[in-house]
């Protein structure tokens, strides 16, 4: 019995000496990380933003003023960053951008800014190389694309809603602006620096003239993707799959049809300005959330 003793005084005084031993002499270093904790009970906004689209986008030949493959590949590197970290409740994204917002009760990596930010860039880039030949099949991809990232925090559920409400805001503007650009070079041949002289000092009023004068273009028709980008909110979804079962009395499998809810990332091209939709989806807001 007191072999045993012997054996575990040992053992416990080993392990001790292995902790002691695991801290050394520059483990000091550790002191000059900055403390980069996100304030609590705010929305954590993540925004990332394509580094030199312009460049990119011509290097690989998008379609211009939108390119169904480029949008629709940035919303599904949305869709991977909302399934794979924790705590999105909500994300915006237009052109280049996509803004990601965490719960503002997360407590995901003990709020720790820097991993919120590399995390999203991080799953994003790698998602937008992955998916790549998905979406454009005939397009090689000559170089890595690039991507910032930066976090803001918002206080109230007002101050989130009205964060959106500007990047939407900035997606009209923006859109307007190139498809009436694009269509002055396009169709009518003038060349970059004319059709910007044009547009100098022009309204939107005018803009939407010019379409539809010179174009037979009305702005509303355009497709809401364009104009309003794109919302991701999570929403419980029924899938119909088919499942070999064994029924009694029956010495076959058979196929049947078994319905199942699961909660999927959605999107949606829809107005967030107004009141309507925080009142259709009030859980994106709730205090719970």
């Amino acid at each position: 019995m007191l072999g045993w003793r012997r054996v575990a005084s040992a053992i416990s005084a080993g392990c001790v000496r292995r902790l002691s031993m695991a801290k050394s002499k520059f483990e000091y270093v550790r002191d000059f990380e900055a403390d980069d904790t996100c304030l609590p009970n705010c929305w954590i906004v993540v925004r990332l933003d394509g580094r030199n689209f312009h460049r990119f986008s011509e290097q690989h030949e998008f379609k211009k003023p939108n390119d169904d493959r480029a949008l629709n590949l940035m919303t599904k590197c949305a869709q991977t960053v909302m399934q794979e970290l924790e705590d999105i409740t909500i994300a915006y994204g237009q052109s280049d951008e996509y803004s990601f917002v965490f719960k503002k009760k997360s407590r995901w990596f003990k709020r720790r800014a820097s991993k919120f930010m590399t995390h999203v860039v991080s799953q994003f880039a790698s998602s937008y190389v992955f998916y790549w030949k998905d979406y454009f099949k005939d397009q090689q991809l000559l170089y890595p694309p690039g991507f910032d990232g930066r976090i803001v925090l918002y206080p109230s559920n007002q101050n989130l809603k009205d964060y959106l409400s500007w990047r939407q805001a900035d997606c009209h503007i923006n859109n307007l602006y190139n498809t009436v650009f694009w269509m002055l070079v396009q169709r009518s041949g003038l060349t970059p620096v004319q059709a910007q002289d044009r547009l100098q000092g022009t309204l939107a009023g005018d803009k939407n003239e010019i379409l539809f004068s010179e174009f037979n273009i009305n702005y509303n028709n355009e497709p809401l993707m364009y104009r309003k980008g794109t919302v991701l909110i999570w929403q419980k979804i029924n899938e119909v799959m088919t499942k070999k079962i064994k029924l009694p009395k029956e010495t076959e499998e058979k196929e049947v049809e078994v319905t199942r809810t699961r909660t999927k990332v959605v999107p949606l091209h829809c107005d967030i300005i107004g009141d309507q939709f925080w009142e259709e989806y009030p859980e994106i807001l709730a205090e719970d959330s």
